[in-house]
């Protein structure tokens, strides 16, 4: 069971490796290909009711033919390795053609416009001609590009708000506003606690897997 105490406990131990995470993060935002920020974007849709690991081996058996891939070429390599490879080859093809039609597929200009967190992570998590995403892998997408205050709340951060009383179940939240009502949650334990909130995020994560990943 988490505490406060326990928090302030093991933090140290994980913070560096916490800090450097972010830190790569930062730079793909900064510094990295479109075609590497699109790689993120289609990461996401794969973890979405899978895992991080799951979607990282999708990731990696299509990253050669991404850009131009057809959904039968991405089923074919995602067939056998991994969980919904008819629907969200769908996704991603259906995904790609609409970004770029409409932006040239340069996602870090499009993710650059926005002024307003929220408004940033809307389109993504609310534009129906980007598929299989939500609130909770819309965030997950702009944290690993290097964006900050998204919370990630998946099955194993919302089992850690639960144990630290800053929800009353592990519940998912099927609603925007609920989703941000219990991300506001969050940053107020943060904030009274003296944590970081994006370093918080990540180590919550890895109490409940024994990872830093993405």
């Amino acid at each position: 069971m988490l505490t406060v105490g326990s928090i302030r406990e093991d933090l140290p131990r994980k913070a560096p490796e916490i800090r450097k995470k972010l830190g790569e993060f930062e730079n793909i935002i900064k510094n990295a290909s479109e075609e590497i920020i699109f790689e993120e974007l289609v990461f996401c849709i794969f973890t979405a009711g899978t895992s991080a690991k799951m979607g990282i081996s999708a990731l990696r058996a299509v990253r050669s033919i991404l850009p131009r891939a057809s959904e039968d070429e991405l089923r074919a390599k995602l067939r056998g390795i991994y969980r919904f490879p008819n629907v969200r080859s769908k996704h991603v093809v259906h995904t790609r053609e609409y970004l770029a039609s409409r932006y040239g597929l340069r996602l870090r200009p499009l993710l650059l416009s926005f002024e307003d967190p929220a408004e940033r992570r809307d389109f993504f998590a609310l534009n129906k001609d980007i598929k299989g995403l939500g609130f909770k892998e819309a965030s997950h997408f702009l944290r690993n590009v290097g964006f900050r205050g998204y919370a990630i709340l998946d099955k194993h951060i919302l089992q850690c708000l639960f144990e630290l009383g800053i929800t009353e179940s592990a519940r998912a939240p099927h609603s925007r506003s609920k989703y941000v009502e219990i991300e506001d949650r969050f940053k107020r334990f943060t904030e009274k606690n003296g944590f970081d909130f994006d370093e918080m995020d990540l180590f919550l994560w890895s109490e409940k897997t024994g990872e830093i990943l993405k």
